[in-house]
């Protein structure tokens, strides 16, 4: 049955509580319904996709909301988490989004209320108005999002209920964990734990390792959580480089990618769902290959570099050499990703994610372009893409038949062979090949009009 938890520790809804000897990959959603019998709490997806299973988190990086369905017990820790039960005062009065719910008519078959309530109660502790991102990952397929959006935006300027704001306070006197599963509090630790156990699963989010239990029904023997390894979770803004740690989430990478790189903040908007965001981290997107990761395009076109421990030895290399081929990365066994840095430099980057859906959807193609030109030429180009090929690959031929040449339509029109030369993607359900190759030589003559002045083009916006 796979490594047990030992005795796991956490606030549930204000209450402290104790998951003891367990197996580590039961999620939340199982452990409330099945054990706890919390039933507000629904499974829809069991993949992280609907929302209906949203709890709100809280530690000392504050409270934000999270599938209960992919988050397995381990990672919570230390943690407080208030189901739909706990958004409601201890005396039953309703939390400001539950009545503007009533109000509003924001709710119909109900299936769905649930989540949605736990998202708008996590948005409007946090201040948070921006609702089409906050409700982004809250699928509701009969009462329609316009009742349920005019409810947050009514809820928005009502005080924060002060049962809201307890949870911090308590974290401090719960236990210590107790024995169980492997949960290290440092690097080091980490470390030390990896080289002894090479072939355990380490998780991050889970927002990958999680379905490989809820979907695929695996037995993961041994797993290292790593919500602990506070000194990997980290975004330092240097003179010369931007250097993360790998247990940073997709939601802070984003925040600090706002100022410098707004097109790859931008991208990160559509990764996954806000749900997703908060857990998922930059070490995982990079770590699992995923030939269709979001991440890695973005990073390699500006020039990434990732680093990698095993015990006390530690490499670098360039983010483009780690991927292989697919489902083979240049990491030894007991190798971990540390961090990821990239050079500071002048924003020249563009990021072009086309999938079937503008929400939490798998890119069908996605390219970042960082093109630098200088009176008129070409004189730097790094060009990178997830979907076209079995890993995250740059176009270097493509790069080569425009870089030293005039920035100009004709130079595009020219390197338009060169593209056949860098990819031969595949045909799948989400395009055909020949689609990937177009879009692909379409989003370089994007690139190349906004730059030029013809205007950006944002599929948020209709125009006659």
């Amino acid at each position: 049955m796979g490594q047990q938890t030992g005795q796991i520790t956490f606030l549930l809804n204000g209450d402290p509580v104790i998951a003891d000897d367990i197996s580590a990959t039961t999620t939340l959603l199982d452990w409330l319904r099945e054990g706890r019998g919390l039933k507000g709490t629904k499974e829809g997806c069991n993949e992280g996709d609907c929302g209906a299973c949203t709890v709100m988190v809280t530690d000392s990086d504050g409270a934000r909301a999270v599938n209960a369905c992919i988050l397995f017990l381990p990672q919570l820790h230390g943690k407080a988490v208030r189901t739909v039960e706990g958004i409601a005062g201890p005396d039953g009065a309703l939390h400001p989004v539950q009545q503007a719910m009533v109000d509003h008519h924001g709710s119909q078959c109900g299936f769905c209320t649930p989540g949605f309530i736990v998202s708008m109660a996590c948005a409007h502790l946090n201040g948070r108005t921006d609702h089409d991102d906050v409700l982004a990952g809250n699928l509701c397929r009969c009462t329609g999002y316009a009742p349920i959006v005019r409810a947050a935006e009514a809820a928005a300027s009502e005080p924060v209920p002060d049962w809201m704001t307890e949870d911090l306070s308590k974290l401090g006197a719960l236990a210590a964990p107790g024995g169980g599963v492997a949960l290290p509090a440092s690097s080091d630790d980490l470390a030390t734990w990896y080289a002894a156990h090479p072939d355990a699963t380490l998780v991050g989010g889970a927002t990958d390792v999680g379905l490989w239990v809820t979907k695929a029904l695996r037995d993961l023997d041994e797993v290292a959580f790593l919500n602990g390894v506070s000194d990997l979770k980290f975004i330092d803004i240097g003179a010369d480089e931007v250097k993360i740690g790998a247990v940073t989430s997709l939601t802070d990478v984003g925040g600090a990618m706002a100022d410098l790189h707004p097109s790859f903040a931008e991208m990160i908007r559509r990764y996954g769902s806000t749900q997703v965001r908060n857990a998922a981290t930059i070490g995982g997107n990079i770590a699992n290959g995923s030939p269709i990761g979001d991440s890695p395009p973005a990073l390699i076109a500006l020039g990434a570099t990732l680093h990698l421990r095993k015990g006390d030895t530690r490499r670098s290399l360039p983010l483009e050499d780690f991927f292989i081929e697919y489902g083979k990365q240049d990491r030894a066994k007991g190798e971990f990703v540390e961090a990821v840095s990239i050079p500071r430099q002048p924003d020249r980057l563009k990021c072009y994610k086309l999938s079937k859906r503008f929400d939490q959807d798998i890119s069908a193609v996605c390219g970042c372009f960082n093109i630098t030109v200088e009176d008129g030429t070409v004189t730097g180009t790094r060009i990178a893409f997830g979907g076209m090929a079995g890993t995250p690959k740059r176009a270097t031929a493509v790069e080569a038949a425009i870089t030293g040449q005039p920035w100009t339509q004709e130079t595009l029109d020219a390197a338009a062979d060169a593209w056949a030369r860098d990819f031969t993607p595949m045909s799948d359900m989400r395009a055909s090949a020949a689609y990937r190759l177009e879009t692909a030589r379409n989003m370089l003559t994007r690139y190349f009009l906004e730059d030029t002045g013809a205007g950006a083009t944002s599929v948020l916006e209709v125009s006659a």
